[in-house]
């Protein structure tokens, strides 16, 4: 598949493949910030990214991203097929949840990225399902 790319600071690398089995390709922070315990910032990726029609960008953290006292402020981001301008640079939503003030340097890889195909559902609308509920959350136990 074909995705076309910008980067926005030619100085830092292609997000990139780091071993033959990885699922996703790691993402570089373009600047250098800090975020503040229990703030929430937005990090620019340095990629605007222009996917095939029907496929969309999903954005994870890396699983390392804890260790910093960040995560996701949203769990995951999604990039639509129509993102795609010129000036629509990838940013990743961070929480700190931790006691300290975090510190990013740039180029620093701390999400990632899988780009996937997207297939429309059309919703039919029931009143009631023909199937017995299963009990909600952990309903089939702990072990």
């Amino acid at each position: 598949m074909q995705v076309k790319i910008k980067l926005f600071d030619q100085t830092l690398p292609l997000p990139e493949y780091k071993s033959s089995g990885a699922a996703a390709l790691d993402l570089y922070s373009r600047i250098e910030m800090e975020i503040k315990p229990g703030e929430v910032a937005y990090v620019p990726l340095n990629i605007a990214l222009q996917v095939p029609e029907d496929y969309f960008v999903l954005l994870s953290a890396r699983s390392s991203l804890h260790k910093k006292g960040l995560m996701m402020a949203n769990g995951i981001g999604v990039g639509d097929y129509d993102y795609r301008g010129d000036g629509d640079e990838y940013k990743a939503a961070l929480y700190n949840f931790g006691k300290e003030v975090a510190k990013i340097e740039k180029s620093e890889r701390l999400v990632q990225m899988i780009v996937l195909k997207r297939e429309k559902v059309a919703l039919e609308q029931l009143e009631v399902f023909e199937t017995q509920d299963r009990g909600g959350f952990g309903s089939t136990g702990k072990k």
